[in-house]
């Protein structure tokens, strides 16, 4: 999955732009919907973890992008209860 590579490419740097993250999870979304999206969620969630239990110093990345992913979901969650 191209996104998973963006996404540690992102916290390997230690850098992450807004624009970025929302256009990852914008054709995470295209690609394969929501699931997919899901998917990112736990990776990101599970890799946080890690990264934190082994104290990485760009762990705040990957904060940032499991904050900005679960923000995307509840987003659009609450889009598709508006229709």
């Amino acid at each position: 999955m191209r996104a998973l590579d963006t996404i540690a490419e992102s916290i390997r740097l230690g850098y992450a732009h807004p624009t970025k993250i929302i256009n990852t999870l914008i054709e995470v979304e295209n690609d394969g919907g929501l699931g997919a999206v899901r998917r990112i969620e736990r990776h990101l969630s599970l890799g946080s973890a890690a990264l934190r239990d082994r104290q990485h110093p760009n762990i705040g990345i990957a904060q940032q992008w499991l904050n900005s992913t679960r923000a995307y979901l509840i987003t659009q969650a609450e889009r598709k209860q508006a229709v």
